[in-house]
């Protein structure tokens, strides 16, 4: 539980709803407290280590090893206290990176420990709980980033992420439209890393696959390469929307058919010409709203219609 203190509600407001850039030192300390609850400290006891000290080893060596360093930092007697010294110190990707990587372990191998495990590693935070407070924490200091579907993804407006964003994923991930879900994911990576173009490409790709995989699972004949437009056309042809909601839903043609992929194709899918073409942040952002908007809203149609 985040405790409500005075010094939170008394804060001024911030000028943005979130900032990407300056990750302050309270929320690495935070993180910090976090990992000593969700993964437990380092054991230089040789005869009774802790579990904790395969994750440790784990995360130190290999952030060590794709960043080209013999270790993450001179100081610290043991792989924990590095990377405690580490997240305090390193820029704002690093952070993330940190982050990420930690957390994924969390969320992927601690989970399946069992109460004696996390009994002997001193572990005091449920895997979910972790999560949860990490969330949590990005946006209590304005953070853009969430962590889900293993990934920490940048997030440009709270209430489209909770209302588009968030439940596009989980939809994705509970109707295993595994294909177009790492679309999605990657469509956010490349957002984070401001890869722009690369981006909106990914957010229409999994757009697109979502309409593939709806084909597919029902049996409705579309060509390997159709692209947006075809397959458009044929969810709608097939009444993945009823036909009694189809007059309300008139103008779903043309929001679908001009928004996201001609987004895509003016703006990211063709050569540049003489003039390297530098897209702005917040068309990026409305490119991947726009992606969740849809992609929730033909899974929802889809869940509605396939065989019980």
């Amino acid at each position: 539980m985040l405790l409500d203190l005075f010094s939170k509600r008394n804060r001024k407001p911030s000028k943005s709803i979130f900032t990407y850039d300056v990750i302050p030192q309270e929320f690495r300390i935070q993180i910090i407290h976090i990992w000593n609850d969700a993964i437990g400290a380092f054991s230089l006891n040789y005869y009774d280590a802790s579990p904790s000290n395969e994750v440790w080893n784990f995360i130190h060596k290999q952030l060590s090893k794709e960043y080209g360093l013999l270790e993450l930092t001179a100081n610290g007697n043991d792989p924990f206290k590095k990377c405690q010294i580490y997240i305090q110190e390193t820029s704002t990707e690093r952070v993330l990176d940190i982050v990420e990587l930690s957390f994924k372990y969390i969320d992927l191998s601690i989970r399946r420990w069992n109460h004696y495990v996390c009994q002997n590693a001193g572990i005091s935070q449920k895997p979910d709980d972790a999560i949860f407070e990490l969330n949590q924490r990005f946006r209590e200091h304005g953070l853009g980033y969430q962590y889900i579907g293993e990934q920490i993804v940048r997030v440009d407006s709270d209430f489209i992420y909770r209302e588009a964003v968030e439940p596009a994923l989980k939809a994705l991930f509970e109707e295993e439209f595994q294909g177009a879900s790492e679309e999605f994911l990657s469509a956010h990576e490349h957002f984070r890393k401001g890869r722009n173009k690369e981006a909106i490409t990914d957010a229409l790709k999994a757009f697109e696959s979502v309409m593939k995989t709806i084909c597919k699972r029902m049996k409705w004949e579309v060509a390997d390469n159709a692209t947006a437009k075809p397959l458009i056309n044929t969810l709608l042809k097939n009444e993945l929307i009823p036909m009694s909601l189809q007059t309300q839903f008139s103008s779903l043609r043309d929001t679908l058919e001009s928004g996201l992929p001609t987004v895509r194709n003016k703006n990211s899918g063709h050569g540049q010409g003489d003039k390297a073409i530098d897209l702005p942040p917040h068309l990026v952002a409305y490119a991947l709203h726009l992606a969740a908007t849809n992609i929730l809203f033909l899974i929802e149609s889809y869940k509605l219609m396939k065989p019980k």
